[in-house]
């Protein structure tokens, strides 16, 4: 089932680009480049549902 969330990606100091998803708590990784940035993020939701649907009643 494919599923949408709003992504914020900044950029800090150090060049790092940083992406969180507000829809999934705890949500986040880091990258120095956008095409490592979006695989890490894909990864990251992942095993975030993976967790949440591990925590369902």
């Amino acid at each position: 089932m494919k599923r949408d969330f709003n992504v914020i990606i900044e950029r800090d100091s150090e060049g790092f680009y940083v992406a969180s998803v507000p829809a999934l708590r705890g949500c986040h990784t880091q990258a120095r480049s956008l095409d490592d940035l979006v695989q890490r993020l894909r990864e990251a939701i992942e095993l975030c549902l993976e967790v949440h649907r591990e925590h369902l009643p």
